[in-house]
């Protein structure tokens, strides 16, 4: 392999105006892609094996034209001080209201609060429900204005009002911090290479990546059904691996310069040795976040594919588009230890070399290998306690700001209704087969009844043909507590011995339950992608290191720090700590989706530092080197860019912290610390500890497993074998 990037790097760095148009055609291509496309909105969210998706599925066939998937708004009124919502005045006030909303063109009903019996016991608080024909992010904004001019009117005279439900769901924006964290980056490129052209090309060549994969993301958004926050968790893992892709490859070019290569050569050779690291950290990265679609929730494969297919373009971008642009910067890019006018030349040739901080730190962990693990293991251990206290489920209008309307019209629900009036539960009785469905409708609504933590039962509801009924719940509980989980299960329950008596199903939905089922869905599927995600990336690092125990660390080592991350996350997010600092303004359960999606973009970015560092430890051991100096070399040459890296992500992932969006925010600050504890901990002190400890055993591989791995030859052994040859026939001659 690395033969043919070599070759790779030296025709992109010879033919580089080619490449270059190559490039910047794909991304105007994708931007004009992109500029005609409808907006993305939200993803449709389906669950496909779930018993509330398949209850979903069944409404929509058996109630044609009732839009099961359409926006809804919840209108809260509350009367001022002292009145009731019952007053002639307060009454005509909503009806009118009422009468204003139905007028709207995307409106199929909207229900009078008073023929639906929707006020309140001590007559305070209203609610007018609106069902619209569209979903929340296709809604035009004609209907939020009118939503929105309808409240501000009673308001007007003198009610308070909320609205509450996703019509008023918008596209989230990132905000200023994310501009933050690129200008972070820059500024750790420049100390890294003490030059602006050097330090601009790994931010050009990401943002052209980034570029074409957001771009086409966006082109393709309404064909595929791409959610609004699949473009910008691309955006921010594309951003975060772009950057350290090119910045290994610069470094690695500057570091063979300073050997004295010719440019060409130099170029070649980064990418013949630091591009195969680049590749396969890309593979393992690819990888987990393709190996999302074992889940089998469609929103996030999405999400896991496009991500992805960012991540090969930031790979494809760093293989071709940086030996091209070096070609173009010429001298002005510097050998490694000498810097430009904007840090100072380099020291003088008669003044000795101090050891760079990366050597002394190898030479530290070498010698008190069992205190740095020790202490290490420990503090992860330690970031990772508040893990055991994590609690799983789905944002609701329960978790917003309680500056939103949203919030404020859900605590007045609770208010005047009950904590679990915001998350009713909607029984579905299919009673086709039944001999008498009118019967088994009864017998659902009288079980239900029975059941503890029920407030209300509705009626059942038969659609025309009278073969189907819905039952609405309203649990005594708040959406995500442990008692309305077991009131969907108890309901579930039921639904088998009216199955048995007379041959009608029994199906829960609605978005509590749909929530639940996302949670023991994504639970049950953790272990089996664990397994998988882990187990190829480790088949694929015995390949590249040539070990056993080499990958087996670095999995073990990533457990250690998706684990402190997900502590981390629980404090912040969950408990509270800092809250205020990372903008957090409501606590909650953790988003449900979070510990898998942790899992795979972590380990995928924990295996670009075990790749980039040990992978110049392999070299130097393979080279001659004893196990305990090949540690020290790996960090002399690698320890200074894989912290440039690492804090370079850290800013990119932390600048998302600032999103509108909760989940965005939830995922940014979660790799971000993530990958300070992979590493600053697991991979600077932890690896190299372990390595100390094993020695030349590190390294071990049974001789017939040897033999079957095809020789991959990430170290540049067969580059450096060319190298020589040519030497010979030169000295020949």
């Amino acid at each position: 392999m690395a033969t043919f990037l070599c070759k790779l790097g030296r025709i992109s760095f010879r033919r580089r105006h080619v490449v270059a148009l190559i490039w910047v055609a794909l991304l105007t291509l994708a931007g004009v892609g992109a500029a005609g496309a409808p907006a993305a909105g939200n993803s449709s969210f389906s669950i496909p094996g779930t018993e509330a998706q398949k209850a979903f599925d069944l409404l929509e066939q058996r109630f044609p034209g009732a839009s099961a998937d359409g926006a809804t708004a919840r209108v809260v009124f509350k009367a001022p001080s002292g009145e009731k919502m019952t007053d002639p005045g307060n009454k005509a006030t909503v009806q009118e209201t009422v009468k204003e909303l139905a007028d709207g063109s995307e409106v199929v009903r909207v229900t009078d609060p008073y023929q639906a019996k929707a006020v309140s016991k001590d007559g305070t608080i209203a609610y007018a429900q609106v069902s619209y024909k569209v979903s929340g992010m296709e809604l035009e904004d004609s209907s939020r204005d009118a939503l929105e001019d309808s409240a501000q009117d009673a308001r007007k005279a003198g009610l308070t009002v909320e609205i509450g439900g996703d019509a008023l769901q918008t596209v989230p924006h990132t905000g200023t911090t994310e501009i933050i964290g690129i200008a972070v980056a820059a500024v750790v490129l420049v100390i890294t290479f003490g030059s602006l052209v050097a330090a601009g090309l790994p931010l050009l060549t990401a943002l052209i990546g980034v570029g074409i994969g957001v771009s086409s993301i966006t082109a393709l958004a309404s064909a595929l059904d791409l959610g609004s926050t699949t473009s910008t968790l691309a955006m921010m893992i594309g951003l975060a691996v772009g950057i350290d892709y090119a910045l290994f490859i610069v470094s690695r070019y500057r570091a063979e310069l300073a050997e004295g290569r010719d440019r060409e050569e130099a170029a070649g050779r980064a990418v013949g040795t630091a591009g195969s690291a680049v590749v396969f950290a890309g593979l393992t990265v690819v990888i987990a976040l393709v190996g999302l679609s074992v889940v089998n929730i469609p929103m996030l494969t999405k999400m896991g594919v496009a991500a992805a297919g960012t991540v090969a373009i930031a790979v494809l971008i760093a293989l071709t588009m940086i030996p091209a642009l070096l070609g173009y910067a010429g001298r002005r890019v510097k050998p490694a230890g000498e810097k430009g006018k904007l840090l100072g030349r380099a020291r003088t040739q008669d003044k000795p070399v101090k050891p760079n901080l990366g050597t002394r730190w190898a030479s530290f962990v070498v010698r008190r290998p069992v205190a740095v693990l020790l202490l290490g293991v420990v503090g992860l251990g330690a970031a990772a306690v508040p893990a055991a206290s994590l609690e799983l489920g789905l944002p609701d209008d329960g978790s917003q700001p309680t500056s939103t309307t949203q919030r404020r019209a859900y605590d007045l629900l609770s208010e005047g209704f009950g904590p679990g009036f915001n998350g009713p539960l909607m029984v579905v009785v299919d009673a086709k087969d039944s001999d008498d469905p009118k019967a088994a409708f009864t017998a659902v609504d009288d079980e239900i009844k029975g059941l503890e933590d029920v407030v209300t039962v509705t009626p059942p509801a038969p659609n025309k043909a009278g073969d189907t009924a819905t039952i609405t719940v309203i649990p005594d509980s708040k959406p995500s507590s442990v008692a309305t989980e077991d009131l969907v299960h108890s309901i579930r329950g039921k639904g088998a011995g009216i199955k048995a008596d007379s041959d009608a199903n029994v199906l829960v939905t609605g978005q509590t339950a749909m929530n639940i089922d996302v949670s023991e869905k994504l639970n049950d599927a953790l272990i089996p992608y664990l397994v998988l995600v882990v187990g190829l990336a480790f088949l694929l690092l015995i390949v590249v290191f040539r070990s056993i125990l080499v990958p087996l660390k670095a999995a073990l080592g990533f457990l250690l720090s998706v684990m402190a991350a997900l502590g981390a996350v629980v404090a912040v997010f969950q408990w509270g700590w800092l809250a205020d600092l990372m903008g957090v303004e409501q606590t909650g359960p953790v988003m449900s989706m979070m510990p898998i999606f942790m899992v795979g973009v972590v380990f995928g970015l924990a295996m670009d530092y075990e790749v980039f560092l040990v992978t110049r430890m392999r070299e130097a051991y393979v080279h001659g080197e004893k196990a305990g100096q090949a540690i020290v070399t790996g960090f002399r040459h690698g320890a200074r860019v894989v912290t440039a890296a690492a804090v370079i992500m850290m800013a990119v992932f932390a600048g998302f912290i600032g999103s509108s969006e909760s989940m965005v925010k939830m995922i940014g600050f979660g790799l971000a610390i993530a990958v300070f504890f992979d590493a600053f901990v697991v991979r600077m002190a932890i690896v190299p500890a372990v390595l100390a400890l094993l020695g030349r055993r590190a390294w071990w591989l049974p001789k017939w497993l040897d033999r079957a791995l095809p020789n991959v030859d990430v170290e540049g052994e067969g580059l450096r074998s060319a190298s020589g040859d040519q030497d010979e026939e030169l000295v020949r001659a």
